[in-house]
């Protein structure tokens, strides 16, 4: 019997067998306008029948005044977040170089005055109820957008200065991350109120081959952090399904994230972690959202590889459940299109379960 959408993620991300493994994969702008060009079709999660859908807070209806905390010359084009982080426009595609309104504080009395987001006006997540009913009933399995802790630090500080301040200014350190971890804890329980199957959170922690901090460093940090954030999801839907993302290798900390609370680890990037290796140790606890590599498959490979790929990591993560296809990352103008069909097209064709 076919399985809805939702039923099936629900299944397989509870570390059981569905009809079949879930898929999905999210596209830059260049490679929607492709999609659409190739298709006709304008959303590629109904075309390819992808099965989660999404749903966030709204945002400001209008931005703080941040001009004490950013330069005045800021060049035409820029953009600033509700963190008051400014994003000026870089030299590649999307990426873009970061101003932090942070990085002249000294005290933690200072942070006190920041003109800090509300999450907590009505309008910012009043709809997520009628949002979550409504994908629920139309049969999909519904992910709440939580957000960061570590990365929306950084952005307001800067990187450097934020380990600095882990060791120098751990007062400042402090402040800030526990204030950014009340909006992500009121976020997660709105989440959770609104009936989601699942919320997304992460930090990006990891490089290629070692992390952007000792193990020891992000237990003191991050790891208390983030267990309070998903303790206030659970305390409203105990059986809510808690993602956390980190690209690049985190492997020592993968047993803190279980001890933490986390069910689904993404994305589990090959180039850094071997999937089959990670299911073999932490499969009994974890579900498994990735896997498929976009350093190197997604854009290099043809499409027999990519076929070839998604075979293997069926057979050696999703045998026996636990795991909903995607690639790695967002996907960049240089991956091919047949590269891309050719991705959905072998996950219906090998990951039938029988």
């Amino acid at each position: 019997m076919e399985l809805s959408p939702r039923e099936r993620c629900l299944l397989a991300l509870s570390r059981r067998k569905p009809d079949k493994v879930p898929k999905f994969a999210s596209f830059t702008p260049a490679v929607l306008e492709r999609f659409k060009r190739e298709t006709g079709h304008s959303d590629p999660a109904e075309y390819f029948k992808m099965e989660p859908r999404h749903v966030g807070f709204k945002p400001l209806k209008s931005l703080p005044d941040f001009s004490k905390y950013l330069p005045s010359d800021l060049p035409e084009g820029t953009q600033v977040d509700e963190y008051g982080v400014a994003r000026v426009p870089g030299g590649f595609y999307h990426f873009t170089k970061m101003v932090h309104p942070l990085s002249g504080l000294k005290t933690a009395k200072e942070l006190e005055e920041y003109p800090w987001p509300d999450y907590t006006a009505d309008y910012r997540h009043e709809h997520l109820e009628e949002a979550v009913r409504r994908l629920q009933e139309s049969g999909y399995y519904v992910c709440g957008q939580v957000g960061h802790i570590f990365e929306t630090a950084w952005y307001m500080r800067g990187m450097e200065r934020l380990f600095v301040d882990f060791s120098d200014n751990p007062e400042f350190a402090s402040k800030l991350l526990d204030t950014i971890t009340e909006h992500r804890a009121f976020q997660a329980r709105r989440m959770a109120e609104a009936g989601v199957d699942c919320i997304i959170l992460g930090d990006d922690v990891g490089m290629q081959n070692t992390m952007l901090m000792s193990p020891e460093t992000w237990r003191r940090w991050l790891k208390p952090r983030l267990a309070k954030v998903i303790a206030e999801a659970k305390k409203i839907k105990p059986e809510i399904h808690v993602f956390y993302h980190s690209d690049g290798w985190i492997e020592p900390i993968i047993p803190d994230l279980i001890e933490a609370g986390v069910t689904i680890l993404n994305p589990v990037q090959p180039e850094c972690m071997d999937p089959a290796e990670i299911k073999r140790k932490y499969g009994d606890r974890l579900s498994f959202w990735g896997t498929i590599g976009t350093q190197t498959t997604m854009p290099f490979g043809t499409p027999e590889e990519v076929r070839r790929v998604v075979k293997e990591r069926i057979e050696t993560v999703g045998y026996d459940g636990g795991l909903l296809l995607a690639p790695t990352h967002v996907l960049e103008p240089d991956v091919p299109w047949e590269n891309i069909v050719a991705f959905f097209e072998a996950v219906e064709e090998f990951g039938r379960y029988r």
